[in-house]
């Protein structure tokens, strides 16, 4: 499949034209808040290293979390409950994502979190489009997860943890505060070892794109989250 590339105006072509194997898209492009919007309302994202141009993706199949297929393990659950952890909404956006951008994981090498994605971030959460889940400790910022929302669904970018299950505090807070909003599902973009303990699942992207458009037809809850 051929890859497009994208001009100045904010329009891709249809999802369903990505790469078969990998999911790409397109290539090129910017980081504004129209493109981005447009982006995520037609199931694609971007995601690049350093260095590289602007990429575009839409893989399929699409890894998703239903909130309602969610579950932790006892354990876990006893872990988090003796933690003294307090998760908190979008007090901190900017810091969390720095974090996400900083901190090391495991099996992986660097970030795609250039500072121009973490521009274009903080753009959308001034606009009330983008939201942090902020887990804290003794005071501290300790963990977190953040993402952008459009209609009744969440599409997660990043997380990190200092410590141990706190970006796992974060979730859980996610996926109750998606429940109690009746959102329809958190993207994951694509499917991990870790997230399938947490009850994501794989879905093609012909019922993806069907899904977000439902989804897309529900207000948008597009203020801080803090208080919600």
């Amino acid at each position: 499949m051929p890859v497009y590339r994208l001009n100045l105006r904010p329009v891709f072509p249809p999802a369903y034209l990505a790469d078969s194997e990998n999911g790409l898209l397109a290539v090129g492009g910017d980081l504004s808040r129209e493109r981005l919007l447009r982006a995520y309302a037609e199931g694609i994202f971007p995601w690049y290293s350093p260095g590289d141009p602007l990429l575009w993706w839409s893989p399929d199949p699409r890894a998703v979390l239903f909130p309602d297929e969610f579950h932790i393990s006892r354990r876990t659950l006893r872990y988090l409950g003796k933690a003294d952890f307090s998760v908190h909404r979008d007090v901190v956006f900017a810091d969390v994502v720095k974090a996400c951008a900083r901190t090391p994981r495991r099996h992986e090498k660097g970030t795609w979190i250039t500072p121009e994605m973490e521009a274009a971030y903080l753009d959308l959460h001034r606009a009330g489009l983008a939201h942090s889940f902020e887990t804290w400790q003794a005071g501290k910022l300790v963990g977190g997860l953040y993402g952008v929302s459009l209609g009744r669904c969440f599409f997660g970018e990043s997380m990190f943890s200092l410590v141990d299950h706190a970006s796992k505090a974060a979730l859980v807070e996610l996926v109750v505060f998606a429940r109690r909003n009746n959102f329809h599902f958190i993207d994951n973009q694509f499917l991990t070892s870790h997230l399938k303990h947490f009850g994501v699942r794989e879905i093609g992207r012909r019922e993806y794109l069907k899904r977000l458009e439902k989804a897309l037809r529900k207000p948008t809850l597009k203020k801080s989250w803090q208080n919600l």
